[in-house]
């Protein structure tokens, strides 16, 4: 065995597996309808791309500062004076190849062996991983999806022990959707009061895709005390449809922030120089496209989310943010004939997704991905008549098994 231990930490996105499996088959000529990816499929906005040409053709293709450039993290200080009236300086501010990378570097940064890390299920199919090939311990609290993915305030507080290090809070959701309210985050901070030590990871990378008429907050926004010990994960993936550019930014206090970029220094260095001065156009260039973003994503929200919620069986709620839809299947789960066509000690979800990509066609992400086995993940970006063709397969699917 050449491998390290540390292996056994970690394993493959189920996400980006499911992705790549549809891509594949695609590229056998199946005519499948993907609901697995968790970007958005508009293209990045001409004015971004125009940047990144700029730069390129003025020669910004070297190294940069480890941490970002100074023009982008000024660019983002001035977006939280802005939206949020809260103020950093350029060491508490850090650019890294991605959220995802944010978060390593975090988690390598603050986690000692057998520490805690509080995170709500459903959660991100990466933060498990990344803790514990951080040595940490992660710690799940369940919500349910009767009272839509909201976690009990109780089950919270007993979930802290004296090894607890941080928790992540997530709003809007990966993968429900789910936007905590204002007195839901009150609450969450009124706890955290009695606790100085803990850390708090608010991941807000979906802030921008709310819908609604709702205006994102998070914890700082009801608590702007807890701001010494709180990390804000951000990036421009989501937001401005940059996904493949991987910038994510992280904010927080300057000793925190400034081990993260002595991570970062040792293992991808800086992020990729065009990449940054695109997302420099994206934080401070037009940014009216966003409501069209969002109104393009209410209707794709709002039509998926109508046809499931017909499906006999099918539980669902209607999402405040993000592009995923999460329904608990669980009643279907029990019927016999779902039963017998699983194999053995396969789990729930991960039978339904491989049944319904084999029998129709059709691509999504198993629960047991994200901690829940009662559900599947669908995510809606992707076009209104993709979804009406797939969501018309997965009805099909359901009334086969049902009668």
């Amino acid at each position: 065995m050449f491998l390290a231990k540390r292996m056994n930490h970690i394993s493959p996105s189920m996400t980006l597996a499911i992705t790549a499996k549809a891509k594949e088959l695609k590229a056998q000529g199946k005519d499948v309808v993907g609901f697995g990816a968790g970007e958005p499929d508009f293209d990045t906005p001409d004015n971004i791309k125009n940047a990144a040409i700029e730069a390129i053709k003025k020669g910004f293709t070297k190294y940069t500062p480890v941490g970002g450039i100074p023009e982008l993290k000024k660019a983002i200080i001035e977006k939280y004076e802005k939206e949020y009236q809260l103020s950093y300086n350029m060491k508490e501010v850090t650019v890294s190849c991605g959220g995802k990378q944010v978060l390593f570097n975090l988690f390598f940064a603050i986690l000692n062996p057998g520490d805690e890390v509080i995170i709500f299920s459903p959660y991100w199919v990466s933060y498990i991983d990344i803790v514990q090939f951080a040595e940490g311990k992660p710690v799940i609290v369940s919500t349910k999806s009767q009272n839509q993915f909201l976690p009990d305030i109780e089950n919270l507080k007993n979930a802290i022990t004296p090894k607890t290090k941080a928790i992540i809070i997530n709003s809007p959701s990966n993968p429900t959707g789910t936007y905590y309210p204002e007195e839901l985050l009150k609450k969450i901070a009124d706890i955290l009061q009695s606790y100085p030590n803990i850390l708090i990871i608010t991941d807000d990378i979906y802030e921008k895709l709310l819908y609604d008429g709702l205006t994102f907050k998070n914890i700082l926004s009801v608590d702007s005390s807890l701001k010494n010990r709180t990390i804000i994960v951000n990036g421009v993936s989501k937001t401005y449809s940059m996904t493949g550019w991987r910038i994510g930014y992280g904010l927080g206090p300057e000793e925190i922030i400034q081990s993260m970029e002595t991570i970062q220094g040792q293992s991808t260095s800086n992020p990729t120089s065009i990449s940054q001065k695109a997302a420099l156009e994206a934080l401070t260039g037009d940014q009216s496209y966003l409501e069209e973003f969002r109104r393009i994503f209410t209707e794709r929200r709002d039509l998926i989310f109508r046809i499931l919620d017909s499906i006999d069986n099918v539980k669902v709620f209607k999402p405040s943010g993000a592009f995923y839809i999460f329904p608990d299947l669980s009643e279907i789960f029990k019927l016999d004939k779902f039963q017998k066509l699983k194999q053995k000690d396969e789990m729930n979800s991960i039978a339904f997704t491989r049944l319904l990509l084999e029998k129709e066609n059709v691509a999504v992400v198993p629960g047991i991905a994200f901690g829940d086995d009662n559900c599947i993940r669908l995510s809606y970006a992707i076009n209104e008549d993709q979804i009406r063709k797939g969501m018309e397969r997965i009805g099909n699917f359901i009334y086969n098994l049902i009668h």
